[in-house]
């Protein structure tokens, strides 16, 4: 038999109460966004289904060493991530990486990628011709572009298709592919052009060929690397994991109610604002609010608006996710001494090893090689590396269990790097659905979800299924929904970060 109906104070009696619907960073950040230097903030409520707070960052302790189960670095060049963390007060913790030189373990070897990619896209063909990537049929095929006439770009096409057409199958299959697994876990003919890779696709509006399209990409800085000065990716010292528990305890400082096991099972719209159904049916609990993010990934998103907005539920409801696990392996120091070159290596898919990518974390990290010098609960110098399972459609391999995946992850480091010595321990994190697919025609597909959001007053929505994956366009679309808020509560004119 149901339990009582517990119910706050309807919507309109008292301060303007928004609910925030997902304790991930999304959540976090729109959350922060409508009450940080705002002098008369709205009551603000995030519910987190599971447990913990963070989504998809998460940082834990590997042999007695601190190791980020999820991401580990945040985009610099743009400004959103960093924003945060300085305005949580993390900012002394903000650190550049050791080493940006990464690798490819491809066709036996692993070899430096090639400089001066735009997500496997080369505008500097001397270095790729030095890198031995590609066979010299593929590395001839690669100059075609710019004798070709335009291929025609009227909408969206996969990256894997259009790239094909201009230099090769061998540039997708050995640059592009494993660049895009690493950032999304899919594959370059099932993701758009115009979703993954935004600043190319805008140049190619004027540009006949793919390779001068790229250098102009790269002029700008708008690829992450080429004109712009300092680091394209930052992280944390203690993990940039740090980061949503940070803006957890800002947010309860600014009288923010963040509550974890609140799993939401339904919205209402009524006449003064929102229900929001919580909990069980034993113990239901009904909140009011005068406007609700929606900061969960697509299928719950879609499960939630289904009664209140049915043309976005559909459109969320075709966005497909992929599940990864990564497997962190700690080894004693003696046993990769001299086998680490660089931040790690891509793994591309045609070549059918288990793991996707590497990471060398405690040689990308001086605050990690720090802890693992000390020799941890082991007692002797230690050296932390990651590995990662998991791309769209081949799930099977993360059915394994733990010590399956730990035992194919050092064989892979052994056939990569000669490593021969097993590691002291290992740990799995697995995030089932964690990487939301941008499939060709994504962008569109956004539009018309924001169109018939923005229909539906005081609601909005954020997270990685929209407008990029990492840690700042996540938190740049957090911005944008607690904008889209604060607009429909009037406070606007107050509210400073817009």
């Amino acid at each position: 038999m149901a339990g009582p109906l517990h119910v706050v104070p309807e919507a309109g009696e008292g301060p303007s109460h928004v609910v925030v619907v997902g304790g991930g960073i999304a959540g976090l950040a729109a959350a922060h966004a409508l009450v940080h230097g705002n002098p008369a903030p709205p009551r603000v409520t995030v519910l987190e289904g599971s447990p913990l707070l963070g989504g998809k960052l998460r940082v834990g302790q590997v042999a007695g060493v601190t190791a980020d189960a999820g991401a580990e670095s945040m985009l610099a060049t743009r400004p959103e991530a960093l924003r945060l963390v300085r305005e949580v007060g993390l900012d002394d913790r903000i650190v550049a990486p050791a080493t940006t030189k990464a690798g490819l373990w491809s066709r036996g070897r692993v070899q430096p990628l090639p400089s001066g990619l735009v997500m496997g896209v080369p505008t500097d063909l001397r270095a790729l011709a030095r890198s031995g990537t590609l066979s010299l049929p593929g590395l001839l095929r690669v100059p075609l572009d710019h004798l070709m006439p335009r291929t025609p770009l009227d909408s969206d096409v996969s990256v894997g298709s259009y790239v094909a057409a201009r230099i090769g199958d061998e540039v997708v299959d050995r640059l592009v592919d494993p660049l895009l697994g690493g950032v999304y876990a899919g594959h370059a003919h099932g993701l758009s052009l115009q979703a993954t890779l935004p600043a190319l696709f805008r140049e190619l509006a004027d540009e006949r060929s793919l390779l001068a399209a790229a250098r102009r990409v790269v002029s700008t800085g708008a690829s992450g690397s080429g004109a712009r000065r300092g680091p394209v990716f930052v992280g944390l010292r203690g993990g940039v994991g740090q980061l949503p528990l940070a803006v957890a305890a800002a947010l309860r400082d600014n009288g923010v109610d963040v509550r974890t096991s609140a799993t939401v099972r339904g919205l209402e719209r009524r006449t003064s604002g929102w229900r929001v159904l919580v909990g069980d049916t034993r113990n239901p609990e009904t909140i009011t609010a005068d406007a609700v993010v929606l900061a969960v990934p697509a299928a719950p998103a879609a499960r939630l608006l289904t009664p209140v907005c049915a043309p976005a539920a559909a459109e969320l409801g075709e966005v497909e996710y992929a599940s990864v696990a990564l497997v962190t392996l700690v080894y004693r120091a003696r046993a990769v001494e001299g086998r680490l070159a660089g931040s790690g290596f891509l793994v591309p898919s045609v070549d059918d090893r288990a793991i996707k990518a590497a990471t060398f974390t405690s040689a990308k990290w001086d605050w990690e090689a720090e802890e693992a010098a000390t020799g941890g609960d082991v007692g002797e110098p230690l050296a932390v590396l990651r590995v990662s399972f998991g791309r769209y459609g081949e799930e099977s391999m993360l059915q394994r269990d733990d010590a399956e995946l730990a035992e194919l992850g050092h064989a892979d480091l052994r056939a990569a790097l000669g490593v021969t010595e097993p590691p002291v321990t290992s740990a799995v994190t697995r995030w089932g659905g964690g990487l939301p697919q941008y499939a060709v025609g994504h962008v569109a597909r956004v539009e018309r979800i924001r169109r018939a959001v923005s229909e539906q007053p005081g609601l909005a929505v954020c997270g990685a299924a929209y407008d990029g994956v990492g840690i700042a366009a996540v938190i740049g679309s957090a911005r944008a929904a607690a904008a889209r808020v604060a607009e429909h509560l009037g406070a606007r004119r107050q509210w400073r970060h817009a």
